[in-house]
């Protein structure tokens, strides 16, 4: 797989009846390898290791409803008071991030109302604050674990 602009993380990466899987440390099971969990993967193992967020306030792939739509997030990270503290989008690497993927991720915000809000996809990475005015402000780095 491509190298990212996060750091290198020891996962578990196995064959199972010819497809190519790596363990989620959140889910817990074996998801299969795509560009996109590539990414995903890396920033799990950064916010944890790198970032300090618990792994219990952490879920993967949630599903949301949008306009009678269901929808899923990458990544919620949740602060110790059950509240969605930061809502991640994972994108391949192989897709470069646009205005359309800030207006999807702003959008998936108004469900969770989250505080921050990243976007990446492994190489370049765009962490925003939203103000109580409900606009965005772009952060130089994604936050550390607050307690």
């Amino acid at each position: 797989m491509q190298h990212l602009n996060l750091p290198e993380i020891n996962c578990n990466i196995r064959k199972n009846e010819g497809k190519i899987e790596i363990f989620d440390i959140i889910r817990k099971k074996y998801i299969k390898l795509l560009p996109e969990e590539w990414v995903r993967q890396h920033v799990v193992h950064y916010l944890i290791n790198e970032l300090k967020y618990p792994k219990s306030l952490i879920k993967v792939e949630s599903g949301l409803s949008y306009n009678k739509l269901e929808k899923r997030t990458d990544i919620l990270v949740y602060n110790s008071s059950g509240i969605c503290e930061m809502l991640v989008e994972c994108k391949s690497f192989k897709v470069k991030i646009s205005q359309s993927a800030f207006d999807q991720l702003a959008v998936y915000n108004t469900s969770f109302q989250s505080k921050y809000l990243l976007i990446t996809n492994g190489i370049n990475h765009f962490c925003c604050l939203r103000n109580e005015d409900g606009k965005y402000s772009f952060l130089d780095n994604i936050p550390e674990y607050k307690k």
